[in-house]
């Protein structure tokens, strides 16, 4: 039986400056958008699309509801890094078991941004 769903496929994330929001994800990310428009910038990374849209109505407090994490091989060295190119802290390295470790920031329009180390995750093959 095919499966109904295949994976995740995009996170977006909604910013009320789209051309400085461009240039911090194109640092953050160190790739520059395969699709560029004024109503919607993406990026692939690794695999996966990373979107930027244009708030219509900018808000100041966003709902922490749901929180997207990217694989890096070294949470705290990449923790630091979004530090220091001007996100938030919202919540610092920690374990959640075994060797998973996992950490969140805020981007400059208040958006989480989770990254997480886990070796026992692996994407299914597709050969």
């Amino acid at each position: 039986m095919t499966p109904r769903f295949l994976g995740l496929r995009t996170t977006i994330y909604k910013v009320s400056d789209l051309e400085k929001a461009k240039l911090w994800y194109n640092a953050l990310f160190e790739t520059a958008p395969y699709f560029d428009e004024p109503f919607y910038v993406g990026y692939n990374i690794a695999g996966y699309e990373l979107g930027l849209q244009p708030e219509e109505n900018p808000i100041t407090t966003k709902e922490e509801t749901v929180l997207t994490f990217w694989g890096v091989e070294d949470v705290n060295a990449e923790f630091e890094r979004m530090v220091s190119l001007g996100a938030t802290v919202h919540e610092n390295p920690m374990n959640v078991g075994g060797e998973i470790m996992v950490a969140t920031v805020k981007d400059p329009w208040e958006n989480i941004i989770g990254i997480i180390y886990n070796p026992e995750f692996k994407l299914p093959s597709t050969t």
